[in-house]
């Protein structure tokens, strides 16, 4: 039935009370709402995933998270992406729901659709965790860097003052993409730290720009498997996080050539990958007396 209710938006005004109780104030909050991801090819149309996000870019996190999961492979297998037009829903339950038409050519989905996706803020597409999955899509290794590792460091001052919506709540990841000379293209913000990731990558693929070789993604959190898969699949050429790596992030990085730098701040970083064999054998030997 057709209502009045809005759709969400990205930020939420909320009434909060002080714990020492010295007042009520209104605050910023960061909304989370379900998105809902169905593909349509031609006479079918299916459920693909949920995720819980943050409202805005949606077509963009719609379509780098098809690329990065492989069902996408290039910009011409995409159709078109929209917000879903039911108008039996409410405004609210549109903005909610985004439909992919991909082509004949694009990839079937690997996993089964009886279980779906269901995506949370905090972890990715759960089960997307083996390096096999991107030897088996094709994917080759990435074009080295042209950046040193000081250079890479320092890049995650380029997210400084253009989190608009983090500064307002804060309470959101960024993802933003750099290109070979150094210049920020695209940043875009999610509670959810994969989404923030897809949303980039997505804005990326709309503007004809994959693979991204050559370009680096820098990250407001912790680099996990799935970010740095994501980085692989675009072709992007290094990673660069402010918190901590996992370890199969490392090994991810280590297998596709992808230069990786973590607890980067203040223009200082780890480097993770790549590393020299030599060094490699000293870190194993060091990790098994440990």
């Amino acid at each position: 039935m057709p209502s009045s209710e809005k759709a969400p938006s990205a930020i939420a005004r909320v009434q909060t009370l002080r714990s020492d109780g010295s007042g009520a104030r209104r605050e910023n909050v960061v909304v989370e709402e379900p998105l809902e991801i169905r593909i349509n090819r031609g006479a079918s149309e299916t459920t693909l995933a949920v995720t819980m996000r943050t409202p805005g870019s949606d077509l963009e996190l719609t379509a780098g998270f098809l690329w990065g999961e492989g069902i996408v492979r290039s910009s011409e297998q995409l159709l078109g992406v929209k917000v879903c037009g039911d108008r039996t829903l409410t405004p609210r339950q549109r903005a909610n729901v985004v439909i992919a038409s991909l082509s004949p050519s694009a990839a079937e989905v690997a996993r089964n659709l009886e279980r779906r996706f269901t995506i949370s803020s905090a972890c990715g597409v759960c089960g997307s965790t083996s390096l096999n999955d991107l030897h088996e899509r094709g994917t080759t290794n990435v074009v080295p860097t042209s950046h040193d590792a000081a250079t890479l460091a320092a890049m995650t001052t380029l997210l400084d003052d253009r989190q608009k919506i983090f500064a307002s709540t804060g309470g959101l990841h960024a993802a933003a993409l750099v290109d070979i000379n150094g210049v920020l293209h695209f940043l875009r913000e999610d509670v959810g730290r994969h989404n923030a990731v897809d949303k980039a990558i997505g804005a990326a693929l709309v503007a004809g720009l994959l693979p991204l070789s050559g370009w680096t993604l820098v990250v407001s959190g912790r680099v996990g498997y799935e970010i740095a898969q994501k980085a692989v699949a675009a072709g992007i050429s290094a990673l660069v996080g402010v918190s901590a790596p996992t370890s199969l992030a490392v090994e991810l990085a280590r297998e596709f050539g992808l230069t990786l730098l973590a607890f980067a701040r203040g223009g200082v970083a780890n480097q993770y990958a790549p590393i020299a064999e030599d060094q490699e054998h000293q870190e194993e030997i060091e990790g098994a007396e440990s």
